[in-house]
């Protein structure tokens, strides 16, 4: 498949901009600015549309399990921006995630 590294690093933004909406939408929670929520709709339209691109050149089965990339980007987030604790077994689950769909890739 021509452009293979381009579509896969599309995938990973893909995830990450998904991500980064609900990043800024707790973040309009608590700040209630509306610029946070339109950065939140603007982070989820730009993943969807990307996923919509996706499921054209990649398989359905990496492009739909790849969404569970988002859990890596949620502990990440909940560490250095919400300050949360992560524990071991939270890290745990990412790393199967994340093994999971490293075999799919394969």
């Amino acid at each position: 498949m021509k452009n293979e590294p381009l579509l896969y690093a599309l995938l990973f933004a893909m995830t990450l901009f998904g991500s980064l909406g609900s990043v800024f939408f707790k973040g309009y929670t608590s700040k209630k600015q509306l610029l946070l929520l339109f950065f939140g709709f603007a982070s989820y339209g730009i993943g969807a549309l990307l996923n919509i691109y996706l499921l054209k050149e990649l398989p359905y089965t990496i492009v739909m399990p790849a969404n569970a990339l988002t859990f890596l980007w949620a502990l990440l987030f909940a560490k250095i921006i919400f300050k949360e604790s992560i524990g071991i077994i939270k890290i745990a689950g990412v790393a199967f995630i994340i093994s999971g769909l490293l075999l799919l890739i394969w």
